[in-house]
């Protein structure tokens, strides 16, 4: 692990779960993390509900949109988060790898939303913590 530690977030559409990781991990580090996020097939745009959810934790996606997964991605970062993408992540030695289940945003309004961001964000603190960062206020 370099000084600066790097964390990959993928997901199916890079629309809402690994978004909502990636924009914690950012807020909550105070930018010590380095972060990237992906999809192995990213849609269009960022999740309204998403968006709604996170703008309520006052973190503005709009600037934000689905990227592909790359074997760059997975080689330039020290962990690698899935949360439902299933084999699509390369595999490379030295990595942390970690799956999270978390139920799939997509479709859903905001209220259904809201207890997965909560759950996220619990979870990256808990990663966070594992990094030895402490947590911005």
């Amino acid at each position: 692990m370099t000084d600066r530690p790097s964390v990959l977030y993928v997901c199916v559409h890079n629309a809402g779960r690994s978004q909502m990781a990636a924009a914690y991990t950012t807020h909550l580090s105070g930018g010590v993390v380095e972060v990237r996020s992906a999809g192995s097939a990213p849609a269009e745009s960022v999740n309204p509900a998403v968006y709604e959810a996170m703008l309520e934790e006052g973190i503005d996606l709009s600037a934000e949109t689905p990227k592909l997964l790359t074997t760059e991605a997975v080689e330039a970062s020290d962990v690698c988060i899935t949360m439902g993408c299933g084999d699509a992540c390369p595999v490379f030695p030295g990595k942390r790898y970690l799956d999270w289940t978390l139920d799939d945003p997509a479709g859903q309004g905001v209220d259904a939303v809201r207890p997965i961001r909560d759950e996220i964000r619990r979870r990256v603190l808990g990663l966070l913590a594992d990094l030895g960062v402490e947590p911005s206020p």
